[in-house]
């Protein structure tokens, strides 16, 4: 075997284990190293299992979340958008909860991270085993477990994300302004297919592209100023079986 075909062989091989966009005709996105997802959480509360909102209990003194993405017992931080607070939690049991919703948290995480009921935006960070982060924060989390197992649980409201929403006066200074984020590309043409599809097999109209970089298309819908508005387009996606779609406060592009 002489040089070239050497060389011919090493290049499909290192083909073979980059990230492209199209693979036999299947649109894929740009990979993350772990999980990553902003969205809207649901509290949980008794009402919510008793309704079949949700599938199953959780106990709200736990630092624990329900999150159909992540296998059970992931270490996660949980990061209020809004304020920046953040807390560490783990993934429970497998859980059937609102599309919508990106994962439902306990009252004690809510209370945490002081999180704002009517407009619940988090975002969901997979902690990967390997990260030094692990082992600093595993003490503390399992001492903030132990006393919130002993805590009493409070009473909390929660409004069901899936009937109409009144934004109170306290949030009306904090503008609702948000888009979904489909996906991100690094071409432009895979970007536009991904488009034309949205548009073919979806009743979705605000449908657009986003240029963050030279090598960088983000597909969006929106934006949307009003949770009802969001939910149905979120809701008018979802046929389409999307993995990972995050939900972006439009203040500016992340």
């Amino acid at each position: 075997m002489n040089y070239k075909n050497i060389l011919i062989i090493f290049f499909f091989l290192f083909s073979a284990c980059s990230t492209y966009n199209v693979v036999n005709n299947d649109i894929k996105p740009l990979k993350i190293n772990g999980f990553q997802n902003k969205g809207f959480a649901l509290v949980y509360d008794e009402k919510l299992f008793k309704n079949k909102t949700i599938s199953k209990k959780m106990d709200n003194r736990g630092l624990v979340i329900f999150q159909k993405n992540l296998k059970k017992g992931t270490t996660v931080k949980i990061k209020n958008i809004l304020n920046n607070k953040t807390i560490i939690a783990k993934v429970g049991n497998k859980t059937k909860y609102p599309i919508f919703n990106n994962s439902v948290i306990s009252n004690r995480i809510s209370k945490e991270i002081d999180l704002n009921l009517n407009e619940p935006y988090i975002e969901i960070i997979e902690i990967l085993h390997n990260s030094s982060f692990v082992a600093k924060k595993a003490k503390t989390f399992e001492e903030e477990k132990n006393v919130a197992d002993k805590a009493p649980i409070e009473s909390i409201n929660v409004d069901d994300l899936n009937s109409e929403i009144i934004i109170s006066d306290d949030a009306v200074e904090n503008k609702f302004d948000y888009s979904i984020k489909i996906a991100d590309f690094y071409f432009k043409n895979t970007a536009i297919s991904m488009l034309d599809r949205i548009k073919k097999e979806t009743s979705v109209n605000k449908a657009s592209i986003h240029t963050l970089s030279n090598t960088q298309f983000r597909v969006f819908l929106g934006p949307f100023y009003d949770i009802n508005s969001l939910q149905k387009a979120f809701n008018d996606i979802n046929v389409l079986e999307f993995e990972n779609i995050e939900i972006i406060k439009n203040e500016k592009y992340n």
